[in-house]
């Protein structure tokens, strides 16, 4: 299939540039891969939809604030680095910009002259890496100095201070990503709590979202496309659950596509979930056999993106392109900030 099957229409106007009031305000598209439907919801009315053997799996990653703005030193020009993984103690794969004038050798000052680093290596993608010389503790200045690393769909000169807890899942806890799980961001914990109410299970995983969840898929052949691997981690209890829940009758349910790859890379041949840490490295594209997900509640993606495709994969093509014309024509909200779809 090629990167053009895979492509829809989107005014402007429905990218959500903001969060609604109330996190659980949003409207839901619930789509039935059985028969075809599309009905519209709410994302409140979510317990109505999952059943009493159902386990909810959620993204418990936590975005940290990797968007730093600095300066070159001694020239004084402007730079921005998002940093995308630490490769070892202070050294870091980042993005930056102006990426041609940040050659190897390059300093750069942060927080007027708080933290300071050097470009120590480049890479044909745009990519660089570079190595922090900080006095204090590197976690905690980035902490304080660094921004919410909003996706750039979201047009804002720097972020609002609001964004820092937003662009958060309520259940955030472990520290790692770099964009938000954003089909967590509509819970709350009155849901939450709606949802153990009714005897449904609920469990965490943790796949801390990288560069490549987002990054262009820079292929026309989609077989040819590769997701860069993200680290994930599901615990014994976790994976004990959604075998538990298997064996009973009961269905997966994955909050967000980063939950999905989670699972489908710890899957094994019997469709049983290991247990364990590593990278998560898979790329799902159309014909993939899904071997734990059973239901996916997911945000609207960006056209021709690797999310898209795996959106598609799980649903097909055509429904969930039918399912985003309707969802246009509708005035759903879109991406980050936006409404949600529940696939069933």
């Amino acid at each position: 299939m090629w990167l053009s099957d895979f492509d829809y229409e989107l005014p402007d106007e429905l990218i959500a540039q903001r969060p609604l009031a109330e996190r659980d305000a949003s409207r839901m598209l619930v789509v039935n891969r059985a028969d075809g439907t599309l009905q519209d919801s709410a994302f409140n009315s979510l317990p109505n939809y999952l059943r009493h053997n159902d386990v909810v799996v959620l993204n418990n990653t936590r975005v940290f604030p990797a968007r730093l703005l600095g300066e070159r030193v001694p020239t004084g020009g402007s730079v921005e680095v998002l940093l995308l993984r630490e490769i070892e103690t202070n050294v870091w794969h980042v993005l930056a910009r102006p990426g041609r004038r940040l050659r190897v050798g390059t300093r750069i000052s942060f927080g007027k002259s708080r933290l300071h680093a050097e470009v120590i290596d480049t890479a044909t993608d745009g990519t660089r890496v570079i190595q922090f010389n900080a006095t204090e503790n590197l976690g905690e200045l980035i902490d304080e100095l660094g921004e919410t690393p909003l996706p750039p769909y979201i047009r804002r000169d720097r972020p609002w201070p609001q964004d820092r807890e937003r662009y958060q899942t309520v259940y955030a806890s472990e520290k790692g990503a770099i964009a938000a799980p954003t089909a967590g961001l509509h819970f709350t914990p009155e849901v939450l709590q709606k949802i153990t109410n009714l005897g449904i299970r609920t469990s965490e995983i943790t796949l801390h979202v990288g560069y490549g969840t987002f990054e262009p898929v820079r292929v026309n052949d989609i077989a040819r496309h590769r997701v860069a691997p993200e680290r994930f981690s599901i615990s014994v209890r976790t994976a004990t659950l959604i075998d538990e829940a298997r064996q009973e009758g009961g269905r997966i349910v994955a909050v967000g596509t980063t939950t999905v790859r989670a699972l489908e890379s710890s899957a094994t041949d019997d469709e049983s979930v290991r247990a364990g840490s590593g990278a998560a490295a898979l790329t799902i594209v159309p014909g993939h056999r899904f071997r734990v997900a059973d239901v996916l509640l997911t945000n609207f993606h960006l056209p021709r993106s690797s999310l898209l495709i795996l959106v598609s994969a799980f649903a097909g093509r055509d429904l969930i392109l039918r399912a985003y014309r309707h969802a246009v024509s509708e005035r759903y909200r879109f991406y980050s900030y936006g409404d949600c779809m529940l696939i069933i």
